[in-house]
């Protein structure tokens, strides 16, 4: 133990005195080890936003569409075969409709506004969760009569009415040639994630909800139906038997029933966001190699220039596994140091620039255990040819050495 302390103090000595050169030497370790920890933790980050936004669309939720791809040919829905899937499945779905939604311009003041308008089905409070500031959300009853009603967000609020409390007005919107009238009945108010708000951009078109009835007559087709299943439901037995029921209903096979959960996408998103962040981790981990060539050259110098001290300590007997050890502890400290002064680096940068975007940041524990490990370590490696060199030398010659 003895032996280690005075190692220790010896190698602090020789880094204070060569202080500059240190620090240089620590560079390498430093810009490599901050780009490890940052690639992997922007890595983690996004894995946990994107699996976040999948939760908030609703990791239960399910999209269902019918294509023959040999045929190429689509199927469509209607109100009545959407209906009578919701009576075949009553203890497992807890939302069902058709993806639907008319693009139009709403006409303002003389001026016309781009929008889009989103049919919602009964239920559809536990798919889409509206935080509504004025007014009130669209009750069961105005989904069923498909009365024209519709919440609008509290940003197109201000634009369109100059106040957010633009419940009682109307809205026109013309779309396809026709010029409809809704009543504004809610105001939501917008709760985009900062990760949301990146990919929207600064896009001027509104989006409103309205019940889907209200722009589709009880005749409408619809090539997509979205639907939600309780969590207590076997996702993939479900799947199974949505597609064996659709298939007997439109007389076509179950394999050109598409049956998609958002899960099954997250878990492909994250599986492949994990493999980049990992490759791209490895490459920045080559830039610690280069940190720890730059550790052992350094190291050979010290041995030349301290060639008298070893030829010294060696006649006053020192044994060979004492230098040995001394050169090791140093590589290691300065590796460790760099390492410990990279990480902080990197770690820093990732949560400033997670404070200024506004974005939970993720930087796992054993990153840093195992990229400041990893430093100590590459330290004993390539410090390891210097001091066995240095451990080598002859004393006599040692100590004549000018």
């Amino acid at each position: 133990m003895m032996l280690i302390i005075e190692s220790l103090k010896l190698a602090l000595t020789s880094i204070k005195m060569n202080k500059l050169r240190s620090f240089l030497t620590m560079l390498g370790m430093i810009i490599g080890i901050s780009s490890v920890i940052s690639i992997v933790s922007i890595g983690d980050t996004m894995r946990g936003v994107i699996s976040k936004e999948y939760e908030s669309f609703g990791k239960n939720r399910i999209s269902i569409y019918i294509y023959n791809s040999d045929e190429g040919y689509s199927d469509v829905f209607s109100f009545e075969e959407i209906e009578k899937i919701q009576e075949a499945f009553p203890d497992d779905i807890n939302y069902i409709g058709p993806s639907t939604g008319i693009s139009g311009e709403i006409i303002n003041k003389n001026q016309k506004n781009k929008c889009n308008i989103n049919g919602l089905s009964p239920n559809y409070q536990n798919i889409q969760n509206f935080k509504i500031i004025y007014g009130r959300n669209l009750s069961e009853n105005d989904i069923n009569a498909g009365k024209k009603y519709v919440l609008l967000q509290n940003t197109s609020s201000s634009k369109l009415f100059g106040t957010e409390d633009g419940t009682g007005k109307i809205i026109t919107v013309e779309s396809n040639g026709t010029i409809e009238e809704y009543l504004v009945v809610g105001i939501y108010e917008n709760t985009q994630s900062t990760f949301q708000k990146l990919f929207a951009g600064n896009s001027d078109t509104h989006t409103l909800y309205a019940p889907a009835r209200a722009f589709s007559s009880e005749d409408s087709a619809f090539f997509n139906i979205d639907l939600n299943i309780n969590d207590t439901t076997d996702k993939e037995l479900f799947k199974s038997r949505v597609a064996s029921l659709i298939g007997r209903m439109k007389n076509v096979e179950p394999q050109h029933v598409r049956v998609y959960a958002a899960s099954d996408e997250m878990s492909t998103i994250d599986d492949m966001m994990s493999k980049l962040s990992l490759a791209v981790g490895a490459i920045a981990a080559i830039s610690l190699i280069v940190g720890g060539i730059g550790i052992m050259n350094i190291m050979l110098v010290s041995v030349t220039e301290r060639t008298r001290e070893i030829g010294i300590r060696k006649a006053l007997g020192a044994r060979t596994s004492d230098i040995l050890l001394q050169f090791l502890i140093e590589s290691a400290i300065i590796s460790a140091a760099g390492g410990i002064i990279g990480t902080i680096l990197g770690a820093g940068t990732i949560l400033l620039g997670g404070l200024l975007i506004n974005i939970p940041v993720v930087i796992k524990p054993t990153v840093i255990l195992t990229a400041v490990s990893f430093s100590a370590l590459v330290g004993i490696f390539f410090g390891l040819y210097p001091a066995k060199k240095a451990a080598s030398k002859d004393p006599i010659a040692a100590l004549r050495y000018e």
